[in-house]
């Protein structure tokens, strides 16, 4: 029964929901960049930045700090582009669901 409830967490074994709708959030992203047709200059920087998100969940609960400064990172690169608005700001309400950054 233990291996059941194991192997029926989501990836990054972390058995957080807010990990799998966070990674499924930002592979929607991804794909929509990816076939976004013409010239966008800071598509490296976007593409850079939602495998490094991804790499984050992949390897447990992420780091607030972290998962902010690359949506702003990915936000700055991608954020005029209409057609990506609503997967940009699904990423934005996942990473959300993980709390404020503490403030200093």
């Amino acid at each position: 029964m233990e291996q059941l409830e194991r192997d029926s967490r989501p990836a990054g074994g972390t058995g957080d929901q807010r990990v799998c709708e966070l990674r499924t959030a930002v592979a929607r992203l991804r794909r929509q960049l990816a076939v976004l047709p013409g010239e966008l200059p800071d598509r490296p920087a976007a593409d850079e930045e939602l495998a490094a998100l991804d790499a984050m969940m992949s390897h447990g609960r992420p780091e607030v700090a972290r998962m902010r400064r690359s949506l702003l990172l990915i936000a700055g690169a991608v954020g005029s582009v209409s057609a990506l608005s609503s997967a940009l700001s699904e990423v934005r309400e996942r990473i959300d669901c993980f709390g404020r950054l503490p403030r200093g």
